[in-house]
């Protein structure tokens, strides 16, 4: 059912895009750790990952609010993830107090066989597709960080 009079189908666009986003994610994942012979790592401390490779050191509470998630979650990810080698923590530079997260050296590697790994699956899987698939493909990227600035707007 349309939402807005006008919508041009979008309402249906968006259900559909919802509904693969997280199924995409999830076989992008499997098959590129399957490719990269890495171990199974959960979503949620790929995300911590992905945001301390971007950011560098950072605190448990700006990790928590740069993925929304709450302090306790945060708190148990760094803690597992601390054990696994893939983050170290160091005293809070300018204050002695508090502490902050940063990537090990595994974890680094482990993003970069990744990351290839992952390219090397979706160039294979996007040079099977049509030319006009590719097409729209070579767009998608910039299209939906679009749109998740804008829900990231929405957000704030």
């Amino acid at each position: 059912m349309s939402t807005r009079p006008n919508d041009h189908g979008l309402s249906d666009a968006a259900r559909r895009l919802s509904a693969e986003i997280g199924p995409f994610r999830r076989a992008l994942l499997t098959t590129a750790r399957r490719s990269g012979d890495l171990p199974d790592i959960p979503d949620a401390q790929i995300e911590v990952l992905r945001r301390l490779d971007a950011d560098g050191w950072s605190s448990p509470t700006a990790l928590g609010r740069a993925l929304g998630l709450a302090r306790s979650t945060v708190s148990n990810l760094v803690a597992a993830m601390e054990r696994d080698g893939l983050v170290e923590r160091r005293l809070a530079r300018g204050d002695g107090r508090s502490t902050e997260v940063g990537l090990t050296e595994l974890a680094e590697r482990r993003l970069a066989v990744y990351d290839e790994a992952a390219e090397r699956v979706l160039v294979e899987a996007m040079a099977a597709s049509s030319a006009a698939d590719r097409r729209v493909l070579a767009e998608a990227g910039a299209v939906l960080e679009r749109l998740r600035q804008r829900l990231e707007g929405r957000a704030d």
